[in-house]
């Protein structure tokens, strides 16, 4: 069939393109892409101005990483969110981040022969986040977030530096990266 065949309205293909074209230039345009700016197509409801992020619980035995990993996330959503984030549950807050560190593990990686010890640790932190409304509706929740960060040990003592607590920093702030991602865009 060629491009001037007629179509059942009586009128040939080729002169319905140009009325065609841009009906559906405009009709793809309506729909969107999808794309927008971080931050814009928020998942939170709009009468969330206010986000309160309350100290991480910790289910383990470890020291400190509860507060690192808050103040990870206080820092990504102030930095990349439109929210007012206040860094304890006051009444004011329009919706409350409760984050759980569910297990934290070290786990020798690689083994140097000669001095018979570990020379790289794999460090796994697994986290329970929710976000709760003032009304105590559920506004997002994962409990599964698994973040894994590697880190070399020193063996050498008089040059010794306690490497953990680096890799906790690291693997803190990719955690923060992807919760507030996941709050902000949905993915």
């Amino acid at each position: 069939m060629s491009a001037f065949a007629k179509c059942g309205c009586g009128l040939r293909l080729g002169m319905r393109l140009p009325i065609l074209l841009p009906v559906a230039l405009v009709l793809f345009g309506a729909t969107g892409c999808g794309y927008h700016t971080l931050g814009a197509a928020t998942h939170m409801p709009t009468n969330v101005h206010t986000l309160s992020v309350t100290v991480f619980a910790t289910r383990t035995e470890t020291y400190h990483t509860e507060t690192v990993m808050t103040n990870a996330v206080i820092r990504e959503f102030a930095a990349r969110s439109r929210f007012k984030v206040t860094p304890d549950a006051s009444a004011d807050a329009d919706a409350v981040l409760h984050g759980t560190i569910l297990k934290e593990a070290v786990a020798p990686l690689t083994y140097n022969a000669a001095t018979e010890e570990s020379s790289s640790f794999l460090i796994t932190i697994v986290a329970s986040v929710t976000i709760t409304g003032r009304d105590g509706k559920v506004l997002f929740e994962n409990p599964n977030y698994v973040f894994r960060q590697q880190y070399q040990s020193t063996t050498d003592l008089p040059t010794f530096l306690q490497e953990d607590p680096a890799a906790v920093e690291r693997l803190s702030r990719e955690f923060a990266r992807a919760l507030v991602a996941d709050v902000l865009e949905g993915f």
